[in-house]
């Protein structure tokens, strides 16, 4: 095997691997079955057996003796410590979230981009007392799929977003609703407005929208959110929500800049 082939397998194994740890990540705090996460990640089980024993004689994977499930283990905690130095905002974002929650009513959320995808890190529910669901803490969307995701792909370089578009099919998974020219369509008007409007297509009735927060170097890195039910997102009320969206986004992010 040459350098290439041997570099070509060393990557392939850091996919596999980190696929699946993002699913066990998303199955919090119950864990996950071998099988289920073989089905997840479309690695064949014997596989996926050995890269999870693997990762927990590391300390990265943990397993529940009597249920027999795998969580995330202790070295991630303790990596993502030393990380949170850098990639924590949830300091300057809890603020953020509380007012929105107070002004609106509806629940706040703040998500973070993490490659091809949006993972919500922090909920404030309102006072409303009907709630949305879609969105919780550790859910993870596709770009250009909830408010999230329409916000942060919308601001993105033109040509980022053609290569994304061309490599992902939303639509298979999310509807026709999410087809290439229908997520144009919504960055334009996320452009046009500042802020995106996810109108139930995810969840019937289920309503979000959501404005990107930017990182020192200009780019969307995270995006405060509200969902609710259809009536509370009305024509009426939007630009009024999209306002206060804008307002903390726009806040928040010169909190990052200046880190205070």
């Amino acid at each position: 095997m040459n350098s290439n082939e041997v570099g070509t397998a060393g990557a392939n194994v850091v996919g596999k691997v980190a696929a699946i740890l993002r699913h066990v990540s998303t199955q919090m705090p119950q864990g996950t079955g071998t099988s289920e996460i073989a089905r997840a990640t479309a690695l064949p089980r014997p596989t996926v057996h050995r890269l999870l024993s693997s990762l927990e004689e590391h300390g990265f994977i943990d397993r529940d003796r009597k249920s027999g499930h795998w969580l995330l283990g202790p070295e991630l905690y303790i990596m993502g410590a030393v990380a949170a130095e850098r990639y924590d905002i949830s300091t300057y974002a809890a603020d953020a979230l509380a007012e929105l929650a107070e002004a609106t009513g509806e629940s706040a959320f703040l998500s973070a981009r993490r490659g091809d995808e949006t993972i919500c890190l922090m909920r404030q529910d309102g006072s409303f007392p009907i709630r949305s669901f879609v969105l919780y803490e550790g859910r993870r969307f596709p770009l250009g799929v909830a408010s999230a995701g329409i916000a942060i792909l919308s601001f993105l370089e033109d040509d980022s977003i053609e290569r994304y578009l061309a490599r992902t099919n939303l639509a298979e998974e999310y509807g026709p609703q999410h087809s290439p020219e229908n997520v144009r369509e919504r960055i334009r008007e996320t452009r046009r407005l500042g802020y995106a409007v996810n109108p139930a297509l995810i969840v019937e009735g289920s309503w979000g929208m959501g404005t990107a927060v930017f990182d020192p170097a200009g780019q969307p890195a995270w995006a405060l959110s509200l969902t609710g039910v259809e009536h509370r997102f009305s024509a009426e009320r939007r630009p009024q929500l999209g306002k206060l969206l804008l307002e903390h986004a726009h806040r928040l992010t010169q909190r990052i800049a200046n880190g205070s």
